[in-house]
């Protein structure tokens, strides 16, 4: 699934020529093993933006087999710059919704390093989520963000995604 992928959004006029023209030439694409240093590096920046708890050492180690094993369930597409830079990630897993009896790609996490964003990339990433799901023959694509992420809720609204109303919860079994 390597692709190069455009917004599609010639009427937002706030856009500027350098962000067009990130958006036409960024590369989404699976990522690869030799990707886990620079995707660990990424995750760290989200989690430490999102305000979650540090994870513990090892992460490469312990993502690796989950992401690059033959019967793998767990996708992460990558968004490349135009000069090559890995600058952001989508990691995603097939679930099952029990109400309407059939899988789902939940997209686990979206991040672009700060630097990244407002350029397309994400429309971009979202494309290649969108695609994966075809692919793989789900019709929906469901996640998450934090109600305080203004900025990330904006952007989903402008792709014409919709809120729904729950609240995640998580219950350690330790």
């Amino acid at each position: 699934m390597e692709r190069t992928e455009r917004t599609g959004r010639a009427e937002d006029t706030a856009e500027t020529a350098d962000t067009a023209e990130t958006a036409r030439t960024a590369v989404v694409r699976r990522a690869r093993v030799g990707d886990l240093p620079r995707l660990v590096e990424l995750m760290h920046e989200h989690i430490a933006y999102e305000k979650s708890a540090p994870r513990p050492p090892g992460l490469a180690g312990r993502l690796g087999p989950q992401l690059f094993a033959e019967d793998a369930r767990m996708w992460v597409l990558l968004a490349e710059t135009p000069g090559g830079g890995v600058a952001g990630y989508a990691a995603c897993s097939a679930e099952f919704a029990f109400w309407d009896a059939r899988h789902y790609l939940h997209m686990d996490c979206l991040y672009l390093a700060e630097e990244a964003r407002g350029h397309g990339l994400g429309a971009a990433l979202m494309a290649g989520v969108t695609d994966l799901a075809r692919e793989l023959g789900l019709v929906q694509v469901q996640w998450q963000t934090p109600d305080w992420n203004e900025g990330a809720v904006r952007f989903y609204d402008r792709l014409g995604a919709t809120g729904l109303p729950k609240r995640r919860y998580g219950l350690s079994v330790d």
